[in-house]
This record gives C-alpha cells, sequence and structure tokens, in this order.
C-alpha cells in the first residue's frame, strides 16, 4: 500500500484530528437528545475525508521505462482558415488532415527527443512546452483545428517568427548543448498588406528541420468553423464579395513563399501530399544520448474514490437533514404567525 497525502500528514492529523474530537465530545455532551446521532455521521466524515487525503494506492501495473534524449523538436503549425482548404489528397481533406498526420509520423521516427507544439492565426500561442511524452503531442495534434471564421482577419506567413525567435533564444540559453528541430507546417498563402517578416533571427537557433507545405496551386475550397461543431458536412463555405458579387473562396499554395521561409531558416523546403514517407524530413536527425530510467515507473492506482463516495453518502444525509429541519422551522415560524 501506498500514499500521496495531498497536505503534510501532521497537518492533516492536527486538523481533522481536532474536528474528530470536537464531534465525539458534542455527542458525549448530550447522547440522548434528539439529532445527537449527527455528531457521529460528522465523525464519519471526518475519519472518510482523512482517509480520502491520504490518497491511499497499490503499486502494481509496471510501465516499460521512458526515455530521453538531447533534441528538442517544435512544430510551429499555421491554422488560419486557410488550412481548411480541401485540396489534401485526392479525397479533397482539409490540408490540417495531413498536419496531424505528419506531426504524428515524425513524433514515431525521433523518439526520445522532447517536442513542443505551437500554432499561429489571429496569435501565436504555445499548445504545449517541451515534452518527452509523445501520447501528448498526438492528442493535441489531433485536437488541431482551424481558427473560428469570424475572427479571421487575414494572414501572414511570418506571425510566429518574433515568438519563436524570443522561445528558442530562451531554450539555447537554458540548454545550450541540445540540438533544436523545428518543423514550419503550413501553405504560404499571405492576405495581409504588411510584407512578411523574416525568420533569420530564428534560423540563428535551429540545427535541423524543414518547412512543409500543404496545398495545391488550384486549390480549394474552405469551411467556415465557429469554434464548437463538430465539422459536419452541412457547414457553409467561406465566401467573399467580389465586383461580380459573392463567391466561394479559394486558397491556393504559394510554395515561393515557403521556400522564402525554409532558406531564412537555413533548412529545406518539402512538399506534402498524402501517403508520402516522412523520411526526406527527418534524415540527419538522431536522437543521441537517449537514456531510460534505471527502474520501471510505476503506475500506482489509487483508491481515494471509495472514501470519496462514502463521504458524499454522509453528507448527503447531512444536507437531507438540514433540509427537514428548515421545513420545520418553517412550519413553526408559519404557525406563530397564525397565533
Amino acid at each position: 500500500m501506498t500514499f500521496s497525502p495531498l497536505l503534510p500528514v501532521g497537518m492533516l492529523v492536527v486538523v481533522l484530528g481536532a474536528l474528530a474530537a470536537f464531534a465525539i465530545v458534542q455527542f458525549a455532551k448530550a447522547p440522548r437528545r434528539p439529532g445527537s446521532w449527527h455528531w457521529l455521521i460528522r465523525l464519519g466524515m471526518v475519519l472518510l475525508l482523512f482517509g480520502l487525503a491520504l490518497r491511499p494506492g497499490l503499486p502494481t501495473n509496471l510501465r516499460p521505462p521512458t526515455a530521453s534524449g538531447n533534441v528538442d523538436v517544435y512544430f510551429v503549425v499555421d491554422t488560419t482558415s486557410s488550412m481548411a482548404a480541401e485540396d489534401y489528397g485526392p479525397a479533397g481533406d482539409p490540408r490540417l488532415v495531413g498536419v496531424r498526420a505528419d506531426i504524428e509520423a515524425i513524433a514515431e521516427e525521433l523518439v526520445g527527443a522532447r517536442f513542443s507544439l505551437i500554432t499561429f492565426d489571429a496569435e501565436t500561442v504555445q499548445r504545449m512546452p517541451l515534452t518527452s511524452d509523445t501520447s501528448a503531442l498526438v492528442s493535441g495534434a489531433k485536437a488541431l483545428n482551424q481558427e473560428v471564421t469570424a475572427y479571421s482577419g487575414g494572414s501572414s506567413i511570418s506571425a510566429p517568427a518574433g515568438f519563436l525567435a524570443e522561445r528558442l533564444a530562451g531554450d539555447a540559453e537554458q540548454f545550450p548543448d541540445r540540438v533544436r528541430v523545428l518543423y514550419y507546417l503550413g501553405d504560404g498563402e499571405q492576405t495581409v498588406a504588411e510584407v512578411p517578416a523574416s525568420f533569420e533571427p530564428v534560423g540563428t537557433f535551429v540545427d535541423e528541420g524543414a518547412v512543409l507545405g500543404y496545398g495545391t496551386e488550384a486549390g480549394g475550397r474552405m469551411k467556415q468553423f465557429n469554434g464548437y461543431d463538430d465539422g459536419g458536412e452541412d457547414r457553409p463555405y467561406i465566401t467573399w464579395f467580389s465586383d461580380s458579387g459573392e463567391q466561394e473562396a479559394v486558397s491556393r499554395i504559394d510554395e515561393a513563399a515557403l521556400g522564402s521561409i525554409a532558406a531564412q531558416l537555413g533548412v529545406d523546403y518539402l512538399h506534402r501530399t498524402v501517403g508520402e514517407p516522412i523520411d526526406e524530413a527527418v534524415v540527419g536527425i538522431t536522437v543521441t544520448n537517449v537514456s531510460a530510467e534505471s527502474r520501471p515507473v510505476v503506475d500506482t492506482p489509487e483508491f481515494y474514490w471509495i472514501f470519496a463516495i462514502g463521504f458524499g453518502m454522509l453528507a448527503l444525509i447531512e444536507i437531507g437533514s438540514l433540509a427537514v429541519a428548515l421545513r420545520d422551522l418553517r412550519r413553526l415560524e408559519g404557525a406563530r404567525d397564525a397565533g
């Protein structure tokens, strides 16, 4: 049996012990008084709360050791509306489908590395800090979605440049011996009027990586997204107004822009299609110094929920008794008013 107390055991003993002693004293003062049995219920609640706070568990289910390496991988994903364009593969899937698949494939190839997930649209956000938990990365990638259409103000391919330069500079100072790998995943479409900023300050801190491009020259339509629907087929497509009236917007890949970003970062540009191996994106990247913990990690099932169920049942009894007491009190007051 193992214990993972929520608070120091000494503090739990003092606080809950005082409450238990108080309940015992109150019951002992008038054991035959109507309602005095409630003090026994309250004593039971204190004891159950003590068991809950200790968080008992059973050390079983040994899991294999986890690995750690010398490589930090940053995935920088374009989540503007254009990444919902339906021109990825013959099935016409949204471009983000390819992004999710490639992130998972790269993670499988670079076992032992630490991964970070960063997205950019109207703002740049670090969705996941550096972690060696690939399952968390894959879950985060699967949850990626386009920005809310109503909040879209155009897209800038260099939106994350300043954020990345600051973040990678800090990481380089803190972990100078680690290899930093950056993957930029997008379509290169620039819809705002401003000239894209340079990624050269970011490239100073990048050792390996690639710019991965999604989409076609023919382009694809994009469905609207309100932030909470399930992505059903009944969603309308994004439209824009021209001299000839309202028409469906079409997004096209800009490989020249993506190639420019790759050159500034000092990495290769790769156009991605359905079913294409990820080998080119990870060539030359080796996760070295991979080490495992000397002992297996123990997954400890906890049993605090048993105490929580008991505590909840006694609490319901107390709440019910309180409701009855309040009802009787109102009746008594009503009788007095009537008299």
